[in-house]
């Protein structure tokens, strides 16, 4: 005789219904971070013909990412910085090949001079990437807020709970 396994189960932390399939209903979670620098980043490669790209990548980004604000500045500041991939690497070549074309007669001091002026331009694409990139997540995320009410995330989210229980209890 074989008997089956019965699983006992808590329920108490189980709300009692099903919920409206309701886009204001849902969770606001959004997507994660890297998942939102990485699609804002690729906004801002596709829009790069476009004057300040990385702020419309990394608007993207912090509206995607549907946190805080400085959330939203920090998500889309690694999406400046990932954008910044593909023109750090054209730099580092344009400066490979300037270095091996030049001669000159101390080649310590003319590798150290194109070194110098590859970190520094390096440096300089991936501050102001970044930097446009954390402009463009706040205005993301307030773009966000204003399209859900002017609330702020956890403000709303509370606010939302706080019905959510009003309408269990009644």
């Amino acid at each position: 005789m074989k008997t089956e396994p019965t699983i006992e189960t808590d329920w108490s932390d189980v709300d009692d219904g099903p919920r409206s399939s309701s886009r204001r209903d849902a969770p606001a979670e959004g997507t994660g971070f890297w998942v939102s620098a990485l699609l804002g980043a690729v906004v801002s490669i596709v829009a790069s013909f476009v004057p300040f790209s990385p702020i419309l990548g990394g608007g993207v980004a912090g509206y995607l990412h549907r946190r805080s604000r400085e959330a939203g500045a920090r998500v889309g500041a690694a999406s400046g910085a990932l954008a910044a991939v593909p023109l750090v690497a054209v730099l580092t070549l344009v400066f490979a090949a300037l270095g091996f074309f030049t001669v000159v007669e101390n080649a310590v001091a003319g590798t150290l001079l194109f070194l110098s002026l590859l970190a520094f331009s390096v440096g300089a694409t991936l501050v102001i990437s970044a930097g446009l990139g954390a402009v463009g997540g706040y205005l993301g995320v307030y773009v966000r807020e204003e399209a859900d009410g002017g609330e702020p995330p956890r403000a709303r989210d509370a606010n939302r709970d706080e019905g959510d229980r009003e309408r269990s209890t009644a």
